[in-house]
């Protein structure tokens, strides 16, 4: 498959637009772990009036458990979430001065992050070349015939031996916009896919 021209396609159909906030690393910390089984359109406008209240580590860390779940109710399993973000915040302070970590294995070490919201805050926050693979991600690429992969830690390994790494921090924005729109888990839209004469499982 043609490399290039598969982020070529996308990069026209998706031209990269964060979400406001994408500069701060505790936001996209804090936006990613809210984001988990929750959509982005309930995730991102929830994580705003959050941080519009409670912007930094210090203030999260002594906000009141009620008031972080009032803000963040829409969101999947808010309350547990809500413990997650006090404990993030109180490790913050506690062991980075407030700060968020910018490598792996520090991020790995903080409740609720896994590989894919350590890679996402890498590469969105810190401009990274990390690879965050999500259930989108990992559905298309395997569909796309990219990669035979089970779990979305294979597929990040394979999709890295695939793509340069110039394009890896791109990778996750552009195949989420099409997973939420077009390469949908249930009824894709093969036929007005952009990539459908480059894909071996069109499902019309």
């Amino acid at each position: 498959m043609d490399i290039d021209e598969l982020m070529r396609r996308l990069s026209e159909l998706y031209p990269e637009d964060y979400p406001d906030g994408f500069q701060d690393p505790f936001f996209v910390l804090i936006s990613t772990v809210m984001s988990h089984r929750t959509r982005d359109n309930v995730t991102y406008p929830s994580a705003k009036k959050l941080f519009e209240k409670f912007s930094t580590a210090e203030e999260m860390a002594e906000a009141d458990v009620v008031e972080i779940e009032a803000l963040i109710r829409d969101v999947g399993f808010y309350r547990v979430k809500t413990g997650r973000i006090k404990e993030i915040s109180r490790i913050l302070l506690e062991k980075h001065d407030g700060r968020v970590p910018d490598d792996m294995e520090t991020l790995l070490e903080l409740p609720g992050v896994g590989r894919k919201t350590a890679n996402c805050v890498l590469a969105h926050a810190f401009l990274k070349d990390a690879l965050a693979v999500d259930t989108h991600v990992h559905r298309i690429s395997n569909r796309l015939g990219l990669v035979k992969t089970k779990v979305p830690e294979k597929t990040e390994n394979e999709l890295k031996k695939i793509f340069p790494q110039r394009y890896w921090k791109h990778i996750n924005l552009l195949l989420v916009k099409l997973g939420q729109n077009v390469c949908r888990p249930i009824s894709p839209r093969c036929g007005v896919c952009v990539l459908n004469d480059m894909c071996p499982k069109i499902l019309l």
